[in-house]
This record gives C-alpha cells, sequence and structure tokens, in this order.
C-alpha cells in the first residue's frame, strides 16, 4: 500500500460517529458555542479517550473497545429518528414491529460502518467552528485537521429532547449521512420491496457483500 492510500485510509477511518437525517429548513440564529457543542464534544472526546486508553489497545480488545464506544455514541444519536428520516415515506408503512426490526438494523448498519473508521483514528486535530440554533433544533460545525493540514468538514444536526441535544443528521464534506441512506433505501424499495432492503441490511451486517448499501465516503486525499 502507497504512503497516499495510507494516508487516506487514516483519513477515512477518522471520521466518527454516527447519525441521523433531513434538511434545515429556516435561518437560524448564530452563536460561536453553547450547549449543543458542548454535548457534541463531549461526545467525542469521551470516544477519543477511548482510543487512547492503553488498556482497550489491539486486536484482543476489539470487542470491548468498541462496545465502550457503542454505549457512548447511544447516549448523543438518536437513532430512531435517524430510521424514520431515512426511510422517508415508507416509515408510515411499517408496522411497529417491523419499525422495530429497522432501527436495530440502521443502527447496527451505522456503527459498523463508522466504528471501523474511528477505530483507526491516530490523532487527527478536531476544531469546532460555531453553533447555529433555531428553537428545538442546532447545527454544530466542526473540521477534522489531518496531518498533512488538511481539512475534512464535518457538521451535527440536532434536536432538543428534554435538557439534551440528539443528534439526527451529520453532514460530511457536504454529503448528509441519512439522505444519502434514503436515496438507497428508496430505489431498493421501489426496484424490488422493502422486504428485500431488510435482507439487504442483513446481508451486509453479517459481513457480506451487499450491493449498494454503504455510508458516503469522504473525498480523496
Amino acid at each position: 500500500m502507497s504512503e497516499r492510500d495510507g494516508d487516506m485510509r487514516r483519513t477515512r477511518r477518522a471520521l466518527a460517529l454516527v447519525a441521523a437525517a433531513s434538511m434545515m429548513l429556516w435561518a437560524p440564529a448564530e452563536s460561536l458555542a453553547g450547549p449543543a457543542t458542548d454535548q457534541v464534544k463531549g461526545t467525542v472526546d469521551r470516544v477519543l479517550k477511548i482510543l487512547a486508553d492503553p488498556a482497550l489497545k489491539g486486536e484482543k480488545k476489539l470487542q470491548e473497545r468498541r462496545a465502550k464506544i457503542r454505549e457512548v455514541v447511544l447516549q448523543r444519536f438518536g437513532f430512531t429518528e435517524m430510521s424514520k428520516r431515512a426511510l422517508g415515506r415508507y416509515w408510515s408503512e411499517r408496522t411497529p414491529q417491523e419499525r422495530t426490526e429497522f432501527v436495530h438494523l440502521f443502527t447496527d448498519l451505522l456503527e459498523r460502518a463508522y466504528i471501523d473508521r474511528v477505530d483507526g483514528y491516530t490523532g487527527e486535530q478536531v476544531v469546532y467552528m460555531g453553533e447555529s440554533v433555531d428553537g428545538e433544533y442546532s447545527e454544530v460545525r466542526s473540521k477534522i485537521v489531518t496531518k498533512k493540514n488538511q481539512e475534512i468538514p464535518i457538521m451535527y444536526r440536532l434536536q432538543k429532547n428534554d435538557s439534551s441535544w440528539e443528534v439526527y443528521d451529520v453532514v460530511v464534506e457536504g454529503v448528509s449521512l441519512v439522505n444519502n441512506y434514503r436515496t438507497q433505501f428508496s430505489k431498493i424499495i421501489r426496484t424490488s420491496s422493502y422486504e428485500r432492503l431488510v435482507k439487504k441490511m442483513q446481508v451486509k451486517l453479517e459481513g457480506e457483500e451487499a450491493g449498494e448499501l454503504g455510508a458516503p465516503k469522504p473525498k480523496a486525499r
């Protein structure tokens, strides 16, 4: 593997955490920082602390390390809301049992995709650039600065839940995570069926090839 390929791989793996969907339809008020930023930063810092823990390093600690990351992520990301938005108009057609199954599958799919990447984090700098708030919604802007001083913009979209802010979408280099999945899911359902989509998600989680299902990748560095 060339040095460039290795750098691309490490950069992709540095893109941590997961979350949910939909576009903002308002002009929010600006502020440099606030509770949403503090909560996102707190979650990211906890994940990075797990990755830096010498007691959790190595292949033998892989499952324990990922379980701890999963526990942290579940406290900040609204996977039910994310799943609802990713399935779009087809959500209303699902039974309560189907919705529960879909949330579990989609949560596992997102965690698999992004924990695989964050697990290779090698000390890239995370910078928080500002926060926009409009009522119950907020956007937190950040960027990852690689060791070659390249910048990867990441925006977290959040919704207020009691006193906590839940991430419902992550936008990497202008690409919405959930919009990306919604496009894929809609295509599979239209051209085949919802049952076919569930099967593809199950196959993907079992480590087999599942065609088009996948998270958006950052641009080559």
